[in-house]
């Protein structure tokens, strides 16, 4: 009977370069929305081949890290297999879903907030909640998405839980690019305003229950808004 070949013991240059380089990706070397540098720059700053640098290059588009743009070069397309992952199938999956998955987690992580918070993490969310406040009065809709997740990233990192924390921090990007952003009406804003004031009550008064609750009522209402935008459309042609 023919004998099964022992795997090499030493990675091939070309796995050593892309594990170097995803570690330059991950650790920001190469932030996101840049273009790397031209091949002949890496093949000499490198000294790897042109062949070896192709292969591993090759590697992190397929991972989704790089992102080929003809005539234009390479660009960073994201700082982690995960993230590019959770990316592409968000945004191939029905946003009812996505919403319910924002739901389980942010549900989670304000209950663990409102018993594990400290005096830091609620001014700190107390500070993202005014810039907020701010942006919408300004009408700058897009200031407003940023801060807003960057408020649940606060809650989340509340939570104490450093996996989760990861996790939602490779999901925010995720969440999102699939949900986007739809123009929000006086009125669902102030309540959107006066649901997020109320998630960082009861975190300060480490309310479980109402915690959880503030968190659900949030993404509810985001599903509301997203169901009434297309009869919205419609009323109006």
């Amino acid at each position: 009977m023919k004998r099964i070949s022992a795997p090499r013991r030493t990675a091939s240059l070309s796995a050593q370069l892309v594990d170097s380089l995803r570690s330059h990706i991950e650790a920001g070397g190469w932030p996101v929305g840049t273009r790397i540098p031209s091949e002949q720059a890496l093949i000499e700053e490198l000294g790897v081949g042109r062949s070896t640098l192709r292969e591993a290059i090759g590697a992190l588009v397929h991972l989704g890290l790089l992102e080929p743009r003809a005539g234009d070069g390479t660009y960073v397309r994201s700082s982690s297999e995960l993230q590019s992952v959770m990316v592409r199938r968000a945004s191939s999956a029905q946003r009812d879903k996505v919403l319910e998955l924002r739901t389980v987690l942010e549900e989670y992580a304000s209950g663990a907030a409102a018993l594990r918070r400290d005096e830091g993490q609620l001014r700190q969310m107390r500070e993202l909640l005014a810039d907020a406040d701010a942006a919408c009065a300004g009408e700058d809709t897009s200031a407003a998405t940023s801060v807003d997740a960057l408020f649940h990233r606060a809650v989340v990192r509340a939570s104490g839980n450093d996996l989760l924390v990861e996790v939602y921090d490779h999901l925010g990007a995720a969440l999102t690019s699939s949900l986007g952003g739809l123009p929000w009406d006086a009125a669902h804003a102030e309540d959107h305003a006066r649901l997020h004031r109320r998630l960082v009550d009861a975190i300060e008064a480490q309310e479980v229950g109402d915690a959880r609750a503030a968190a659900a009522a949030i993404v509810q209402l985001t599903r509301d808004h997203e169901g009434a935008a297309p009869r919205v459309a419609e009323d109006e042609q």
